[in-house]
């Protein structure tokens, strides 16, 4: 294997062809390619579709509505704001913030999970499955439904947003959204009471316009970045180390006490 891709790279995913042209996809960049939106480009490049403007405009709306604010307490968006208040550069600010947006419970791999859960659901459904069953099995499993439940509080203020930007797109009625709203009845009916969130609506969403689960987590990976990078730009433009300083007096120290080395 390694002597023939010594040399040797087989890929269809395109070339730079220096001085005469760039083939992306299959298609040349500068004729075939040159009138499409930097957003249509860059989810084309991960999915190898074209997606329809409408839909296009769905995607860039649950990133716009749903997955990234400017808040620097949001802990990948922190991340970003240490940086800067240690005076480092965006580009680590993004790349480190962007990595601790994988994460099991929220961020790129609870969508992944949350499209996991819908998907499976309406197979079962269309395999004439009792989807309350389904529901509270997997519940008893695994202790949770990614894209149901939220901490702190029980409802999700990008819901209805969301919503309302997909019913004018007309992309709001999919099998997996209403799928979605059964499953909710279901949660709230039982012990748990648990709510759709974000993460469930996004998966319903992107599995009605034909995403696959990696696709999703593909595409997600930089939708954080709308937030992360203010945050830094904040961060860094004020004093270093301004930001959320500890004085000693609040922490509370367990270890050993003082020491001579």
């Amino acid at each position: 294997m390694l002597e023939q891709a010594e040399d040797n790279w087989q890929t269809d995913m395109g070339a730079a062809f220096v001085g005469e042209r760039v083939v992306f996809r299959g298609k040349d960049l500068f004729t075939e390619l040159n009138d499409t939106s930097w957003f249509k480009h860059f989810i084309f490049g991960i999915t190898n579709k074209m997606f329809s403007d409408d839909e296009i405009k769905l995607m860039e709306k649950i990133w716009s509505l749903t997955i990234s604010y400017p808040d620097p307490r949001i802990w990948n968006n922190r991340v970003a704001a240490i940086t800067g208040t240690a005076q480092s550069t965006g580009a680590l600010a993004t790349a480190a913030s962007t990595a601790c947006s994988e994460a099991i419970i929220y961020g790129t791999n609870a969508g992944y999970l949350a499209m996991d859960f819908i998907i499976k659901a309406k197979e079962a459904v269309d395999n004439n499955k009792n989807l309350t069953n389904f529901v509270l099995e997997e519940l008893k499993i695994k202790r949770a439904i990614r894209g149901y439940g939220r901490p702190i509080i029980k409802t999700d203020e990008r819901i209805a947003p969301i919503l309302n930007e997909a019913k004018k797109l007309g992309l709001a009625n999919g099998p997996h959204v209403k799928l979605a709203f059964e499953i909710e009845k279901i949660l709230m009916h039982s012990k748990y009471r648990l709510t759709l969130n974000a993460a469930g609506i996004d998966a319903a969403l992107m599995a009605d316009i034909g995403f696959t689960r990696r696709d999703h987590y593909y595409a997600t990976i930089l939708g954080f970045s709308a937030g992360i990078i203010p945050c830094y730009i904040d961060a860094v433009n004020q004093k270093e180390g301004g930001f959320f300083p500890f004085s000693c007096q609040r922490l509370n120290y367990t270890g050993r006490d003082v020491r001579n080395w």
